[in-house]
């Protein structure tokens, strides 16, 4: 620690990694991992490596536990996934909890499991850069504190990347945005339909949360419309009685995938009709191949697609520019006035901000580079949770594999 300190004493000012403006008050060495991120992936990796004896650090930008759950998700939102395929290393859901849990409920899971294993992170640290320094085999991580005018340099052998694919919210540059009168919002801050009541909302994005977003504004008397710019798969949540996730993966292992798609497009067509005719193309790629290959995943249809048949919700084409007095002008020259648009324009890894490497993940989408399974190691003691695409079962798999090779250093 003595030495840290002393490296830190002898930056000048061409350190581009030192931020002046505050004031750095200590540095501390970890004799362990340090997670960066205390959501699901952060609290798996921490876990895993509690159960084989080695203690680490997590730092955590909020005040809480799984902020995006907590802070940033609509009321109404639900686990796609039956539990079982989503429940976090070495602890099961309560048997009491529905298939299908809630938000509420899976965050109480949460904040038990970081109980259950002792987890503790460092809360309100934002890490503002990390870089490995060569000379001392180490890495160092340098974080602001948002509560104070502070940083603080930690020293780690072991750097663990747990902030995940949705760190940051993803908002288009739609031409006449401050032109239009209406509020905008990403769904990062929408919570409920209520405030929309008797309102007409554009809702831009046809994933899981646009869809669902469309649903809930729906069942508080609001005027919804779905902008649906692309080709999207929607598959009924389940199928013969069955999730329609699990009844894929026990397929998978029997039939090659490209049959358990059709399978899958042919059952969806019986239970949900043509979606072409409801504005919803269907890509050429079956769901599961094409999740498998680019990370889209398909919407689990849990009422909306009752909602579009009904009229209850419009389906528009893309967006070509916003005009004033609420309007809006889609790109078949149609133009419509709308109280508010809701983003669900997804979100995004925020890691090139911050991590000063240039190996392991991608400076354009803050990925791994390598694809799934062996985008969980780096380099120089640097790993990744989280970053799979395959949502918390993927998470899981990455943190154990983190463990039991950080495990091996500790024999």
């Amino acid at each position: 620690m003595d030495y840290c300190l002393k490296e830190l004493q002898g930056k000048t000012s061409h350190d581009p990694y030192f931020n002046h403006n505050k004031i750095m008050n200590k540095c501390v060495f970890v004799n362990g991992p340090v997670i960066v991120g205390a959501g699901p992936s952060g609290l798996a990796a921490a876990a895993c490596l509690t159960s084989k004896g080695v203690q680490s650090l997590v730092l955590e930008r909020s005040n809480c536990i799984a902020s995006l759950w907590q802070l940033k998700t609509y009321d109404r939102l639900s686990l796609h996934l039956p539990k079982q395929f989503c429940e976090l290393p070495l602890m099961p859901f309560p048997h009491d909890f529905p298939t299908y849990p809630t938000k509420q409920q899976f965050i109480k899971y949460l904040e038990l499991y970081a109980i259950t294993f002792n987890i503790r992170p460092l809360f309100n640290q934002t890490v503002v850069s990390a870089c490995y320094d060569r000379s001392l085999g180490l890495w160092r991580i340098r974080t602001d504190t948002t509560t104070t005018a502070s940083s603080t340099e930690f020293v780690t052998r072991w750097l663990i990347v747990a902030t995940g694919e949705n760190a940051e919210a993803v908002v288009p540059d739609i031409e006449g945005m401050e032109e239009f009168d209406g509020s905008i919002m990403h769904t990062s801050l929408y919570k409920s339909g209520e405030i929309f009541k008797r309102k007409k909302v554009l809702v831009v994005g046809c994933g899981n949360s646009g869809m669902e977003v469309c649903l809930d504004l729906c069942n508080h008397h609001a005027t919804p419309s779905l902008v649906v710019r692309d080709t999207v798969h929607v598959l009924p949540r389940e199928m013969l009685g069955k999730s329609t996730f699990g009844l894929s993966m026990w397929l998978l292992k029997w039939l090659p995938m490209r049959l358990v798609d059709r399978f899958l497009l042919i059952t969806s067509r019986l239970l949900l009709g043509d979606t072409s005719r409801l504005g919803l193309d269907r890509p050429e790629i079956g769901p599961l191949e094409l999740k498998n290959l680019s990370g889209k995943t398909p919407v689990l249809d849990v009422g909306t697609l009752a909602k579009i048949k009904s009229g209850d919700i419009k389906v528009c084409p893309g967006i070509k520019r916003l005009l004033k007095h609420h309007t809006v002008e889609f790109v078949n020259g149609q133009t419509e006035e709308y109280d508010a648009i809701i983003l669900a324009t997804g979100y995004k890894s925020n890691v090139p901000s911050w991590l000063k490497e240039k190996e392991m993940f991608s400076e354009k989408d803050g990925l791994p580079k390598r694809p799934f399974p062996n985008g969980w190691k780096g380099e120089c003691g640097l790993y990744a949770v989280g970053f799979t695409k395959r949502g918390l079962l993927g998470a899981s798999i990455d943190a154990k594999k983190i463990a039991e090779h950080i495990h091996q250093y500790f024999q």
